[in-house]
């Protein structure tokens, strides 16, 4: 090894160095934003402000002759960062009035993650479990919300179960259908209701940037304080129709988890040696292969519970099986001319939406080619 490159390493070594102070730096002038926040009852995450920051960043590192997207990548990271450290200030309490935040299904993983985050907000929170339930009545005498997290097929059961709750107490819950859950609510309880479903799993770091799903039931205006506090953690309230969502749902969730399963099932039955396929598999194989892992390393009795959920799932399943059918009589036939066909019309279809998830599909490559073992 020569003498120069010895003195270019150790350069590089110093300038490393400075680098990790001024991130030493820049965390610690987060933290004092972050004590801000909390203070101020300012949301976590602020896109118009994350979106201009940015830009600038951006195009700062264009006039000094440095990539665009190696700043951004580095100052995502950063940011990343920077929202756990804040999510550890405590937020501010939106809610003025009285009353307990109790959570049924409260020991699961959701359960104590919205444990965790309320008590961070200084609300006073308790759990119902199974073995507790027999105590409900005392429980919620004070409540100001009750949050239902319990697998799905006993949602509606435990909903249908609740004592009495007060006047004024917002009833909702955490499941991922949302039209017979929500009427559940709405005929147990004649108060605020209103059904959320987290887009996220329990393991988050936070809830910046994560979307919470909520559609009305009754009384808005009364259970505005509890969106109000979700957006201060930093996610993203989205309202929809629960008609709508629980269709959107057939898509997002019980479909795609179905041929993740269904794959998972073909790979296992095909005894394929998992660490070949992942020596010789690009990023994009990688990904995709990780996101049929992943669901193999989760609960069986979720997905089962989501998949099965409705007879619309259901339904839909069987349409997908038989075009599946259709595509495989194509390829059989090797007819290539009604493939391209094919191919064009969905292409079509996606319109400007292909091109954006190619955009946004590099981000993710380039992450999963700098983690690969």
């Amino acid at each position: 090894m020569t003498t120069e490159l010895l003195e270019l390493r150790d350069k590089i070594d110093e300038v490393d160095k400075s680098i990790l102070s001024l991130i030493t730096q820049r965390l610690a002038l987060v933290a004092e934003v972050g004590e801000v926040k909390s203070k101020y009852g300012i949301p976590i995450y602020d896109p118009k402000r994350e979106a201009e920051m940015l830009a600038k960043r951006r195009q700062e590192a264009e006039n000094l002759g440095i990539s665009p997207a190696l700043i951004e990548d580095i100052l995502r990271r950063l940011m990343r960062e920077s929202y756990i450290s804040e999510n550890d200030k405590g937020f501010k309490k939106v809610y003025t009035g009285k009353g307990s935040i109790v959570i049924i299904g409260g020991n699961g993983q959701m359960g104590r993650l919205f444990t965790q985050l309320f008590t961070l907000s200084g609300y006073e929170v308790k759990t119902l479990g199974s073995k507790t339930m027999h105590q409900a009545a005392e429980v919620v005498a004070d409540a100001a919300a009750v949050i239902v997290t319990v697998p799905i097929n006993k949602t509606c059961e435990i909903i249908r179960q609740l004592p009495t709750l007060p006047k004024n107490c917002i009833l909702t819950d955490f499941t991922s259908i949302k039209v017979k859950p929500l009427q559940a609510m709405l005929e147990k309880h004649p108060g605020p209701v209103v059904g959320l479903h987290p887009m996220f799993g329990p393991d988050v770091p936070n809830l910046a940037k994560q979307i919470i799903v909520y559609c009305e039931g009754r009384e808005p205006e009364k259970y505005q304080w509890l969106i109000d506090q979700m957006r201060i953690w930093g996610a993203n309230l989205c309202a929809i129709n629960a008609k709508e969502h629980d269709k959107c749902m057939s898509f997002i969730q019980a479909l795609r988890h179905f041929t993740s399963f269904s794959y998972g099932v073909n790979l296992q039955q095909e005894h394929v040696d998992l660490e070949k396929l992942i020596a010789l598999s690009s990023p994009i194989y990688r990904l995709e292969l990780m996101m049929v892992g992943r669901l193999f390393a989760q609960d069986p009795e979720l997905y089962a519970d989501i998949i099965m959920a409705s007879d619309d799932n259901i339904e839909l399943i069987k349409r997908y099986y038989q075009r599946f059918g259709q595509m495989v009589e194509l390829i059989e036939q090797r007819d290539k001319a009604k493939f391209v066909e094919n191919f064009n019309e969905v292409t079509k279809w996606f319109g400007s939406y292909a091109q954006r998830f190619i955009k946004e599909s590099q981000v993710l490559l380039k992450f999963a080619n700098d983690n690969r073992e």
